[in-house]
Order: C-alpha cells, then sequence, then structure tokens
C-alpha cells in the first residue's frame, strides 16, 4: 500500500508507505501534515493506499493565503474520500491545527475561514477557539462596483512570513504599548470597513484600508521595503485612492483600490514598474469537492 504525494506546479512527487505517520519536513510539509491528521483520526483506516495531487495558481509567500486554501482543499477532499462527517467550521478549524499546532507554521485563523467559507464575511474570533462566520447582505450592485474597483499586484518577491509574524507576536508578548494600539486601531478599522461595505460606500472603505495599513506598518519594522513602496506609489499616482499590502507584507501582492475608469490606466503603470497586476473576481462560494461519475 502506497502514499503518493504529487505537486504539479512544484514538479514533487513523494511516495511513501501507507499507514504509518510520516516526517513532516521537506516540500510537501503541507501534504505530509493533511495525511497524518487524516490518519492519526482513524478517517484512513479503511483506506489501502491514496494518491494526492495537487496544484496551485498562486506561489508560497504570496500573502494571498495560498497555504491554508490548499490544506482546505486537501483536507476537504480528504474528507470526502474518507466521508468524514464533518461541516465547514470542523473543516476550517481542522486545517488552522494542522497549520498552526501539528507544522507549527506562524500565522492567525483567517486564512483557513475565508478559504473554506467563501463569499464576503465579517469573521470574529473568541476564546477557546470560538468562531463566527458572519456572511455580509451586502446589495449586488455593491459588490460588482467594488469588484470593479480592484486591482491586485505582485511585487515579484516571495517571503516567508514567519519571521514578521514572530515579531508582532513578541511586540504583543512584551506589552509595547505601540504594537498593542495598532493592532486595536487595526481591529476597529475593521468595524469600520463593515458598515462601510454594507452602506455601499466604497471611499470610506477605501480610507479604512488605507488606516488599518498605515497601523499595520507600525506592528513591524519588515512589513513594507522599497520595493512594496516603491509599487504603492505608482499605483497611487496613477490613479488609485487606498492600498495595502496582502497577508504578512514584506512582498507578496499588493491591493489597490480605484475608480472603475482608472483601472486599466492602474494596472498598465504597475506592470511598466515591473509589478504584475490583475483584476479581481469576487466569488460566493468556498470550498468545494466533487466525485468524479
Amino acid at each position: 500500500m502506497k502514499l503518493v504525494l504529487d505537486a504539479r506546479d512544484r514538479g514533487v512527487v513523494e511516495t511513501h508507505a501507507f499507514g504509518t505517520p510520516i516526517d513532516c519536513s521537506g516540500k510537501l510539509r503541507l501534504h505530509r501534515g493533511v495525511y497524518n491528521r487524516f490518519l492519526q483520526d482513524g478517517f484512513l483506516s479503511r483506506s489501502r493506499g491514496v494518491t494526492i495531487v495537487t496544484t496551485t495558481d498562486a506561489l508560497a509567500g504570496s500573502g494571498l493565503g495560498t497555504s491554508s486554501a490548499l490544506v482546505i482543499a486537501i483536507c476537504e477532499a480528504m474528507r470526502e474520500y474518507a466521508e468524514a462527517p464533518f461541516g465547514l467550521y470542523e473543516l476550517a478549524h481542522l486545517a488552522f491545527e494542522i497549520e498552526r499546532r501539528q507544522l507549527q507554521l506562524a500565522g492567525g485563523k483567517q486564512d483557513q475561514y475565508s478559504a473554506a467559507f467563501g463569499g464576503v464575511n465579517f469573521i470574529e474570533f473568541f476564546e477557546q477557539d470560538r468562531v463566527i462566520v458572519n456572511p455580509l447582505r451586502v446589495h449586488r450592485n455593491i459588490l460588482l462596483e467594488l469588484e470593479s474597483a480592484l486591482v491586485i499586484c505582485f511585487t515579484g518577491l516571495s517571503r516567508e512570513s514567519d519571521t514578521i509574524i514572530q515579531a508582532q507576536i513578541s511586540g504583543l508578548n512584551s506589552n509595547d504599548e505601540d504594537v498593542i494600539a495598532a493592532m486595536m486601531a487595526m481591529k476597529g478599522a475593521a468595524f469600520e470597513m463593515k458598515a462601510a461595505l454594507l452602506a455601499g460606500d466604497l471611499f470610506t472603505f477605501g480610507d479604512m484600508l488605507n488606516r488599518s495599513w498605515r497601523f499595520k506598518k507600525s506592528t513591524a519594522a519588515t512589513i513594507s521595503n522599497d520595493r512594496v513602496e516603491l509599487l504603492l506609489q505608482i499605483g497611487l499616482g496613477a490613479g488609485a485612492y487606498a492600498c495595502k499590502v496582502s497577508g504578512a507584507g514584506g512582498g507578496g501582492f499588493l491591493m489597490f483600490m480605484t475608480e472603475p475608469e482608472s483601472k486599466t490606466a492602474v494596472m498598465h503603470a504597475l506592470n511598466a514598474a515591473g509589478g504584475e497586476a490583475t483584476p479581481v473576481r469576487l466569488t460566493g462560494e468556498g470550498v468545494e469537492v466533487w466525485t468524479r461519475p
């Protein structure tokens, strides 16, 4: 019996003996971690082997939640394969435990819940791992306007988020007043962004995005750099009115908001500066799985 892990986008294939836990180091540690957890929880006891084939459209270290989306996708496929009886909340929490607790990868849990549920949500995190995903009933016209206003741009820099996140955690653990104040301000901005989006006030939404970015930069020294700041200023100069770095920062993707009629000019300016700018498509669906007939 064999376990085959095949990451097509990375050109990496691994073959292991099936039925026993495997070491979680190496290039495919996310795949290994999911297999180990499903094996540990007894969901693969009736299986005689499994092949996991994956491919992703975004680079690791992009700041787009790629790693968590991959873990969610593998977990959901394994859940279907093993006929495991759990829903989206349990799926997201399982992916969080695999990434953050088993594999000890630094980060929060917002990416797992975003990938599992999809759509436009206001997600609240409480003590004792309690999470509430609140779907926002945003008018379709507002969502279409928001989608038309969004541009993302790859900086050309892929980065490990662990160093930045550990710096933020260190600031919180040491009761750094500036870091704590910045975190609280970002939390407050999230509530204001929610209200602005529901009201269809995208300019206020953008103002809060800018505010959140300014506070985010004060939580760790390496969140921004010369390359990031250059592309942000180029985007703003071409017509964008709001911007921030996606994910932990340090590189990866930037996100801009612009008037729809200025969108092409913003993308052209960013591409001319060596970025890779593209429009954004919003989706109302999260993870999906199907079986072949």
